[in-house]
């Protein structure tokens, strides 16, 4: 199954319909422009579409947007807190996109370098890849991939915020604390992949 957030709304890509208010059987283009078409511009709250082969609806999916790939870190200390940015009155995991001729591991951990000054950090494990649409100005539909690693802070220097990238704060917060105040004010993305590393534990 894929999940995708369109204006923070979950369209998912599934084999069969999903127990909510909205599915949508797969006929092609025109199924995935009306799933998109409702989420963005009806109370539509959630979309379900649905199909035999996934990874076909899938690449159809893809071709519909310029695609943007970028990399992340859930980055954890010996407290086992976890760091944040907050940027634009949000809380928010560091990422940013893939520069030519970068891995993904390169791009996570150069991203958590940039935005949180951090240096000291080990590359741990893939966890999982979150998608999002939005639109740029000039009203190209873009599909954003953000691949998700885990690492360790070893070091002892204080974060600071990259200030030029709109960054305003860093912070380590426990699991309660992200409970409380960080999922009030995030992503669903960051939420689902917060989620994700947190089973992975149990």
């Amino acid at each position: 199954m894929y999940k995708v957030f369109v204006n923070e709304k979950k369209l998912s890509i599934s084999k069969y319909p999903a127990d909510i208010e909205k599915n949508l059987r797969y006929e092609g283009f025109a199924t995935l422009e009306i799933a998109v078409d409702l989420l963005q511009n009806t109370s539509c709250p959630e979309m379900n579409v649905y199909g035999e082969n996934i990874d076909e609806i899938w690449e159809d999916f893809t071709h519909m947007f310029k695609v943007v790939e970028a990399a992340g870190g859930i980055v954890t200390n010996g407290n086992n807190e976890t760091l944040f940015i907050k940027r634009l009155g949000k809380w928010d995991l560091p990422k940013g996109k893939i520069e030519q001729d970068e891995s993904l591991e390169q791009a996570a951990l150069r991203e958590v370098e940039e935005e949180t000054g951090l240096q000291e950090l080990i590359l741990e494990e893939f966890v999982n890849n979150t998608f999002h649409i939005y639109t740029e100005r000039n009203g190209t539909r873009v599909l954003k991939t953000t691949y998700w690693f885990t690492m360790s802070y070893v070091g002892d220097k204080p974060a600071k915020p990259q200030t030029e990238e709109g960054i305003t704060d860093v912070d380590w917060k426990s699991d309660h604390r992200i409970r409380e105040e960080v999922f009030p004010s995030t992503f669903k993305n960051i939420q689902l992949i917060l989620n994700e590393v947190w089973e992975k534990n149990i």
